[in-house]
């Protein structure tokens, strides 16, 4: 696969504590790639190595091809989670101001700065000082202001903080445009229903290790652990005799709104899944049955979970 950006073996020290573990990671050109994981997991210490604003203290960083240096950052857009804005400068002035910076000429920052402006529907607001905007309207300048010069990857620190549901909204699907468009995008946050809805890939960093990585899509296969639902007509006690072989835990859900009586159901391996059909459809009536998917919360918390778990223990046997 064609990466973007890769790090190998990243470690990353400040005064005794240890922000980055041995941590490898692959972005895929033109994928939207999460960089998840707990407040102080790490995630901002690899963004900080990725924009050249700090070195790794071993490991190596490639960009497009080549070593990572401080002229890649032109091709870098990054928009962090905690904004800058110069209050008492006019909002268009400040736009064009950090446009400039990023090489382009006036002309053509006010050109795409304006077709901006009308496409994220601000521009009545291009002549008002910073200070006059709210949170959300300061985030869509600054979105637009990285955006702009279309680096070749684009890194999103929570851009979603602040925003509505609808402004939330339009800029997600910015983003899916841009990356449509051949961006490729590193999105870290902690709203994981976002991740769902934009994400291709994921890592999770976790105590300054890489714990997770893969396709959204194949994750949330691994992680669904044979579990199925079903919805049938009939005894639920017969349907638990009938497929008790084949299943490692049965726990009725309810009726459903079609009347269906309903049961969540793990099977004990992935051969038992012939078996357990065949059984089911010998005690009820099947009107439904589709693999238990679940969503990146799930995951999150379980990897997380079970990661600290292991590690704790591994700490106390070394005690």
């Amino acid at each position: 696969m064609d990466n973007i950006l890769t790090a190998l073996n990243v470690t990353k020290d400040y005064a005794g504590h240890r922000a980055l573990d041995d941590v490898s990671i692959e972005v895929p050109r033109g994928k939207v790639y999460g960089l998840l994981g707990p407040n102080g997991a790490g995630k901002t210490t690899l963004i900080r190595i990725i924009n050249h604003i700090t070195a790794p203290d071993k490991g190596i960083v490639t960009f497009d091809g080549h070593s990572l240096t401080a002229d890649d950052i032109v091709n870098i857009g990054y928009l962090p989670e905690e904004r800058g804005l110069y209050k008492k400068m006019k909002v268009g002035d400040q736009a064009i101001f950090f446009a400039r910076l990023k090489g382009l000429s006036k002309r053509d920052a006010e050109a795409g700065l304006r077709s901006w402006f009308e496409r994220l529907n601000i521009t009545e607001w291009w002549d008002k000082k910073v200070e006059e905007l709210s949170k959300g309207m300061a985030q869509k300048v600054q979105f637009i202001v990285t955006v702009l010069h279309r680096p070749k990857l684009l890194i999103f620190d929570e851009p979603f903080s602040g925003f509505d549901p609808i402004n939330a909204g339009i800029l997600k699907r910015e983003i899916l445009k841009l990356r449509d468009e051949g961006a490729t995008v590193i999105f870290s946050t902690h709203n994981m229903g976002s991740v769902e809805e934009l994400c291709d890939e994921i890592t999770l960093i976790n105590r300054s290790r890489n714990i997770l990585s893969g396709p959204v899509r194949d994750l949330r296969e691994q992680f669904s652990d044979n579990r199925y639902s079903l919805a049938f007509v009939g005894d639920p006690d017969a349907l638990r005799r009938a497929v008790d072989p084949m299943c490692a835990s049965f726990e009725p859900a309810g009726i459903d709104a079609d009347g269906n009586a309903t049961a969540k159901i793990a099977l004990k391996g992935a051969d038992a899944l012939k078996p357990f059909v065949a059984a089911a459809n010998e005690a009820v009536i099947i009107n439904s049955f589709a693999k238990f998917m679940p969503s990146m919360d799930d995951i999150f918390v379980s990897a997380v979970e079970a990661y600290n778990k292991a590690d704790d223990a591994k700490t106390e046997e070394q005690k």
